[in-house]
Order: C-alpha cells, then sequence, then structure tokens
C-alpha cells in the first residue's frame, strides 16, 4: 500500500515543491517516509569530555539497550585521514544501507564527470524556414528538467521561425531499459520516490492530486493538479467525507495501485472539515507525459504540430541543433539527491555514469552500476564491500558495510572536489534530511552526513567536525530492527553526539 499522504500545510517537502517547482516532486527514498517529529528531541548527553578510549563502552552502553536485543549494529568511526579505529563493530559486515548508497553514487558521478558537468536536452531538425517536415527531442535523462525549460525551448524554435511541424519525434532511447529496478517493491513504484527513470523525464516523472472533503457521506472529491498526469491514471474512488465528531472514527486516507495497470484505489475518509490532503504519484507512461508536454509548449508558441510519436533510436541525420536547455551543474544536483534524498535524481547520475562509458549487452543502468565499482576502486575502496542493485538504495538487494562507507567518504576528502562533496551532505539542525535532528546538542551544525531509512533498517553516515578534536569519519547501520524509526534514530544521535565530546586525553 502506498501511505505516503500527507496533510496539506505540514509535509515540508511537498511544501517546498509547490513552491519551487510547480509539478514537480521532490523524490525521497522510503526512508525519508517516515513522519517528521512534530516536537524537538533533544539527545541528552553528559557533560565535560570523552575520552577516545571510554568511546567503546559509552557507544555500547547505547547499542546494548534492551529494545535493541533484536537489531543487527554495524558502525565504524575512525579520523578523517587516519586508518586509526576509535570504534567498531561489525564495521566489514554487509548491511541493507537503504539511502547510503546515494553516498557512493554521487561521490562515483562527482569525481568522474566533474562538478561542472552539466545534462543537455536538445531539439534537432532542418531550419527550413516555417514549416519543418521533421523535429526531434533528445531527452538525456535530466531530472530537474521542468515544463519552465520546455517553454524555453519552444521560444528558441520560434526564434528560428518555426511555425508547423509535420513531425515531431520525442526520442527516449539515451537510457536504455529497464526504467524501473526489477528489484524494487511493487508498493513503491507507483510512488513518486519509485518512478520510472527515462531519457525523458519532466516534473520529476511524478503528479500531484489533492482529495478535498465535501458534504457528509459523499465521496473526497479529486482533483489533479496537472491534467495531462491525470488522464493516464484511472481512479476508484471509495473514499467517504465523514462527521468525525459524531463518529469518533479517525481520518486516513491509502492509495493503492494495481498490478500491471493505471489504476489507483483510494479508500478512507476525511472529516467534512478537514483541510484539503495533497500526495505524489509516478506517472504511469513518463515519455507520453514529455510527448503531451512538448505538444503544449510548442503550441503556447502557435507552432503547429500535425503528427507526434515516441521512438526509442536515436538518429539526428546530421540535422543541426536548432535548441537546447542543461540542467543545473552536477554540484547543484548532488545537494538535491543528498541533501533531499532524492531518489529519481540518483538514479539518473547512475545512468549517466553508464551512458558515458556504455557496455554492450548491458543496460545503461547496469553499466552505470560497473562504473560506480570501477570508479570507487580507483579512488581505494575495497571492491568486496559492496554488492548494489541500484543507485538510489530503494531496493532492498544492495548489500553495504560500514568499512565500505567510511572509506568512500575518506578516500572523496582527498580529492579535489572534497568540498563540493560535503557540501552535498544535509548539516546537522540545518539542512536537508537533518534538518529537524540534532538541534539543541553539541552536534547542531558541526555534521554533515547522508540518512537512510526503510522498514527495520535505518543509517547515517558522515563527517563530524569535533571542536578541540581531529574531524572524524563514521558509519552507523542498524537491520533487523523491531522498533520504531524514531527510536533507532535517537540512539544513533546519541552515539553521533559522544563523538562531539570527544578530546586527547
Amino acid at each position: 500500500m502506498l501511505n505516503y499522504l500527507f496533510r496539506l500545510g505540514k509535509s515540508l517537502s511537498l511544501l517546498l515543491l509547490l513552491v519551487d517547482v510547480q509539478l514537480a516532486v521532490r523524490q525521497k527514498a522510503v526512508a525519508e517516509q517516515v513522519p517528521a517529529l512534530t516536537a524537538v528531541e533533544e539527545v541528552s548527553e553528559a557533560s565535560g569530555k570523552l575520552c577516545p578510549t571510554n568511546l567503546p563502552q559509552a557507544i555500547e552502553a547505547i547499542a546494548n539497550r534492551a529494545e535493541f536485543r533484536y537489531s543487527r549494529w554495524g558502525i565504524l568511526i575512525q579520523p578523517l585521514f587516519s586508518n586509526t579505529t576509535l570504534y567498531s563493530h561489525d564495521a566489514d559486515r554487509y548491511f541493507i544501507p537503504a539511502s547510503n548508497v546515494k553516498l557512493l553514487t554521487t561521490a562515483a558521478a562527482l569525481y568522474r564527470l566533474g562538478s561542472d558537468f552539466r545534462i543537455r536536452t536538445s531539439v534537432y531538425g532542418a531550419d527550413t524556414g516555417a514549416d519543418i517536415t521533421t523535429l526531434r527531442v533528445i531527452g538525456r535523462g535530466d531530472p530537474s528538467l521542468s515544463d519552465e525549460q520546455l517553454k524555453d525551448l519552444a521560444q528558441q524554435l520560434k526564434s528560428h521561425g518555426i511555425r508547423r511541424v509535420e513531425q515531431l519525434i520525442v526520442d527516449d532511447s539515451y537510457f536504455s531499459e529497464p526504467t524501473i529496478n526489477p528489484s524494487w517493491e511493487w508498493e513503491d513504484i507507483n510512488a513518486y520516490y519509485g518512478t520510472a527513470v527515462n531519457s525523458s523525464i519532466l516534473n520529476q516523472n511524478a503528479a500531484l492530486l489533492t482529495l478535498s472533503p465535501q458534504q457528509i457521506g459523499r465521496p473526497l472529491n479529486v482533483t489533479w493538479a496537472d491534467p495531462v498526469a491525470g488522464r493516464q491514471w484511472q481512479l476508484e474512488n471509495n473514499t467517504v467525507t465523514s462527521n468525525t465528531s459524531e463518529t469518533g472514527s479517525s481520518e486516513s486516507v491509502e492509495i493503492s495501485g494495481v498490478f500491471g495497470k493505471p489504476l489507483l484505489r483510494i479508500q478512507g475518509q476525511l472529516g467534512v472539515d478537514a483541510e484539503p490532503m495533497l500526495t505524489a504519484v509516478a506517472i504511469p507512461d513518463p515519455t507520453d507525459y514529455f510527448l503531451q508536454h512538448v505538444r503544449n509548449a510548442l503550441a503556447a508558441e502557435e507552432i503547429v504540430v500535425v503528427r507526434a510519436s515516441v521512438v526509442s533510436d536515436f538518429n539526428s541525420n546530421g540535422e543541426p541543433e536548432l535548441a537546447v536547455v542543461e540542467s543545473p551543474t552536477l554540484a547543484t544536483l548532488l545537494m538535491e539527491t543528498n541533501q533531499q534524498s532524492n531518489n529519481l535524481y540518483a538514479e539518473a547520475l547512475l545512468r549517466s555514469l553508464g551512458a558515458a562509458q556504455p557496455v554492450a549487452g548491458e543496460s545503461t543502468a547496469e553499466a552505470g552500476l560497473q562504473q560506480v565499482k570501477a570508479i570507487l576502486t580507483e579512488l581505494g575502496v575495497d571492491p568486496e564491500g559492496y554488492v548494489l542493485a541500484d543507485g538510489s538504495g530503494l531496493s532492498r538487494h544492495n548489500l553495504v558495510s560500514p568499512t565500505t562507507l567510511v572509506q568512500t567518504l575518506q578516500a572523496m576528502a582527498k580529492t579535489p572536489v572534497a568540498d563540493v562533496y560535503r557540501a552535498s551532505l544535509s548539516v546537522s539542525g540545518v539542512s536537508g534530511t537533518l534538518q529537524r535532528r540534532f538541534k539543541n546538542t553539541s552536534a547542531q551544525g558541526i555534521v554533515q552526513a547522508k540518512t537512510g531509512t526503510m522498514s527495520g533498517v535505518s543509517t547515517l553516515s558522515g563527517y563530524v567536525k569535533v571542536p578541540g578534536y581531529q574531524p572524524l569519519v563514521f558509519s552507523i547501520m542498524v537491520n533487523q530492527s523491531n522498533q520504531p524509526v524514531t527510536t533507532i534514530r535517537q540512539a544513533m544521535d546519541e552515539i553521533v553526539v559522544l563523538l562531539t565530546r570527544l578530546r586527547s586525553c
């Protein structure tokens, strides 16, 4: 079931979405789907310094609590520029990493492609005046592309004097199939955070819908922010507007997909006085969605399109590039990827690596995974320390050791792009998925890290700039836990706060 509905006004990520990109959806891993804490939880911390020799005992006092007796902990803490180990527990064993996989994907992409790398979306055609036989739109997997950029492309074409296009072609072949990782769980792939990853991405391949109460006893009203997206879905609306003050029933709405069909089943209830609820779902056919929006952008510039189609065999026929838009720099894309834990961005970057170094007989995604391993090995990361199934961490087939994550963080700190990599991470109590963690603690503002969470899994890996001590790198991974994510995070945060008290003694 797709239990990812958020009440309008209470979901920070979706509010940012509406402000920043009208129809784009901020991607988060399943890790970030758990509700944010409604109140700041301060991590208790004893006063005074902590000697390195006392760190193991202090960590184990937290990890060995009774509530964690069924949980698997993997921890490695080292100085940033040294292999000396301050604490280690099962650091060389495999764990499901969730979104900590993004640390590996973004490290490889940044190191190989460079911080100034941009993704181009191009339009090719023979510039023959007002009437043009064929226009080819070539997407190259820009996850940031929105309707605003399509408008730019259409205006560029209009400036060429083009007024009529006999054949509009959208070529979606830059990234090969599959567009959805076969190891992702079915319940995820209808959700916005598990959307397809194709060459012609638009508005993050996701659509917003709003559920609003009507008169008591009537179904909730369902409205789509984007009618083009709405037409791709069939709805079974089994909801009801309730009088919760009389029935005492709770307000809840659930959306589920139907395997193999573009069908959404909506059930549950909202009180008659409840605020509207906002949710986001994946676009079932993102290439056709892209095509329709291109047609709309051209129509807005009074460019007539006679026929339109999608192909998967790029051939510009030597035609010139008539219009082009570029993504923000990779440095900017990485901030969205890591700070907002955006799955689509991570998967697009993985495929960009694969497209740059294709492998015969392999998909673009698989070629990207091979590139990640080759690049990390070049950086000195042990290739036996991890097994990757995707670039985002949504797959439970990913296996990574704490040692691998620490090695990656240490290796990137020695590269010319070290500052860019660190800047892409969330800052404790300040930004991204750590914005509401570590507030009012000694760790606030001095931890740069990547979160990861899915059912039974919670991970946190990154850097700590310890006052009066050397900078540290850490990885904390918890698997097979039956505890609420808030309980696990609280314990992990306590461990990180211990690190801020370290002093030489």
